[in-house]
């Protein structure tokens, strides 16, 4: 590809100082096209197998892709990649904001960071150099603080007191924007490494500039004339789902026993937007405004999201905005993700309602969760053990069967007793439990349409078709949301209680074995607008077929790094509540087995889980 790639790598050791610039393989970037992919090649052939995520040989990966600066829009994305201390399986974690532009415009495609420095540091890019520079002084600090101190202009990626201190779900904030999952600030605090900021002036290289600006103007004109990214998303933002979860009983309610609680419209977007809402806010480059800037009590704050709501909120038992945007907000500064802090914090609080462990946490008990907060981040008392994550405390503690996680990565706040396939894609995801790993959520519960959420039937297929193209958006870093105007409006406008909407559903809840052609055939569907993006920029032309291979080559890439790393189809689980406890009457738990077995035919896996030596080949890994 000849465009849309800077063509270099920069590789850091912090324990000499040494810093280097390497040019990036071609061949891995044809396959592999950048942001997640790359990091997950370069993480796979850079780590022996076994390495301690905690070892200071374990690279910490920031990349961006190929439209990454390019004014595309929703292109402005970075991912950061290393093994995760949480799971042990590999770990990647994405984030908007403008780093991945200014790291791209110093003239990079990824940056790779291994060692430990003797004392604290951060890293400057710029594209006239690059030096570590001394970060004694920001040591300690928050992340807002930290930020604040760090010179003006640069894309800034950092950590708080929770990363210093390796808490297992330490998040990386840049600017107002979190990469939460997985436990990459952790990582980054083992090495000493308190912010990464980079700034440049360099041009992205476009194949095809008059025709990127004639795409770049229809595709942003129809996400602003899309039902869902022009309109819901840039009215309620990710909040929007409070009531269409409750609606469906899936928004997860103390600790994952109910679907949902009376109090839970209290959190709604709706409430929101009408009570507290200053103004929209976004990512660079990005139309749609999803985020939020709220005013009350005399201050600005930001918005929560609604993971936060969902996992801080109403599945502690807190149903006051300001309140959850206050714990949000104080999880940020002290860089924790907000899904496996709220998780953890629900699955500590039945432990001691049960009488198992006692820390005195109780669901509604705000000052006392929020005070909990505080000593997670800090490793005091009993913070020490909650900052482990909830694997690690059923394992000590006991409550498996409660304990909401898969492969140790806490779950979103979408029950799966209420849309089983997003039950199957979190047994299978790679980073253990995720929501945007395909998002089947969206097609069975939260979206304009849904596919029986009960049914197993077509899940598999859909499955594997929404991980591969997910795993292909990611790798161009693009933001999930882009997705959504996938969805003809049409839909949107439809009468759910009406024929054709019905008659429609029923045609796609019975479409599997036309999903297994669609997905073992190469994807012949025409999602256009990525494959055109990707095609103007390069200058090569790109099917969504392509897209799709390329995707299900990261897939599986990501699959054998993890059985590298000794996880097995063992670890394809979910917590023994999720499947045999039922959220209501006449519903029951997800049905993984069967849904499994078909998932791994479908993926060329053998029955243990495994890639066969023709899928492989196949995809044309080198493993």
């Amino acid at each position: 590809m000849t465009g849309g790639n800077m063509g270099r790598l920069l590789f850091v050791d912090l324990g000499t100082g040494l810093i280097e610039e390497r040019p990036s393989d071609p061949q891995d970037v044809e396959l592999y096209l950048g942001g997640r992919g790359l990091a997950a090649r370069l993480l796979y052939d850079l780590t022996p197998a076994g390495l301690d995520p905690f070892d200071e040989r374990m690279p910490l990966i920031f990349s961006a892709g190929p439209l990454t600066g390019t004014n595309a829009p929703q292109s402005n994305r970075f991912v950061v990649t290393t093994k995760s201390p949480l799971t042990g399986a590999i770990g990647d974690s994405h984030c908007g904001g403008s780093f991945a532009t200014q790291l791209k415009r110093a003239g990079f495609d990824a940056v790779v960071i291994r060692g430990r420095s003797p004392r604290p540091v951060f890293l400057e890019i710029t594209d006239e150099g690059c030096a570590l520079r001394d970060a004694s002084h920001l040591w300690g600090q928050t992340t807002s603080e930290t930020q604040r101190a760090l010179p003006a202009g640069f894309g800034m990626a950092v950590i708080g007191p929770a990363g210093e201190n390796r808490v297992r779900y330490a998040a990386i904030v840049s600017q107002r924007r979190v990469a939460g999952r997985c436990g990459t600030g952790a990582v980054m605090g083992s090495k000493n490494l308190k912010a990464v900021i980079a700034k440049g002036k360099k041009s992205i290289p476009i194949a095809d500039p008059e025709g990127f600006k004639r795409l770049q103007q229809e595709i942003t004109q129809m996400l602003l004339s899309h039902p869902m990214t022009g309109g819901v998303l840039k009215d309620l933002g990710t909040a929007n789902l409070v009531m269409t979860t409750a609606g469906r009983n899936i928004i997860p309610t103390r600790n994952f026993r109910a679907g949902q609680d009376l109090n839970t419209p209290r959190l709604s977007g709706e409430k929101m937007r009408d009570e507290l809402l200053l103004r929209p806010d976004g990512c660079v480059s990005c139309p749609i405004r999803c985020g939020r800037h709220l005013k009350y009590d005399g201050a600005e704050h930001k918005g929560p999201e609604f993971e936060t709501i969902g996992l801080l909120g109403n599945n502690l038992g807190l149903f006051d905005l300001k309140t959850v945007a206050e714990l949000g907000e104080r999880c940020d500064d002290l860089g924790l993700d907000t899904i496996s802090c709220g998780n953890t914090l629900g699955f500590a609080a039945e432990l001691c309602e049960r009488g198992m462990a006692d820390w005195g946490l109780r669901f509604g008990d705000a000052e006392g969760l929020g005070a909990a907060i505080e000593r997670i981040a800090a490793r005091e008392g009993f913070g020490d053990e909650l900052a482990e994550g909830t694997r690690r405390l059923a394992a000590k503690f006991g409550g498996q069967d409660f304990a909401i996680q898969v492969k140790g990565l806490e779950l979103p706040a979408y029950d799966p007793r209420g849309c089983v396939g997003q039950g199957l894609e979190y047994a299978t995801s790679n980073r253990g439990g995720c929501h945007i790993r395909g998002s089947t959520m969206y097609l069975e519960a939260t979206g304009p349409v849904s596919i029986d959420p009960h049914s197993r039937r077509a899940k598999p297929p859909l499955v594997v078709l929404q991980q591969n193209t997910n795993a292909a958006v990611s790798s161009l870093c693009m933001c999930y949301f882009s997705a959504y105007a996938m969805i003809p409006p049409a839909i949107f406008r439809m009468n759910p209680n009406g024929f054709l909407y019905r008659s429609l559903m029923g045609i796609l809840d019975r479409a599997g074995p036309v999903l297994k052609r669609v997905v073992t055939g190469g994807n012949p569907l025409q999602i256009v607008w990525f494959e055109k993006f990707l095609s103007t920029v390069t200058g090569k032309r790109f099917s969504m077929g392509d897209l799709n291979r390329i995707g299900e080559r990261v897939f599986c890439l990501e699959r054998l790094y993890n059985l590298r790393e000794g996880l097995s189809g063992a670890d394809d689980a979910l917590p023994r509540r999720l499947l045999q406890e039922s959220l209501a009457p006449g519903t029951g738990g997800v049905p993984l087995d069967p849904m499994l077995r078909e998932y791994y035919a479908i993926r060329g896996w053998d029955e243990r889980g495994v890639p066969t030596e023709k899928t492989v080949r196949r995809l044309g890994i080198r493993a």
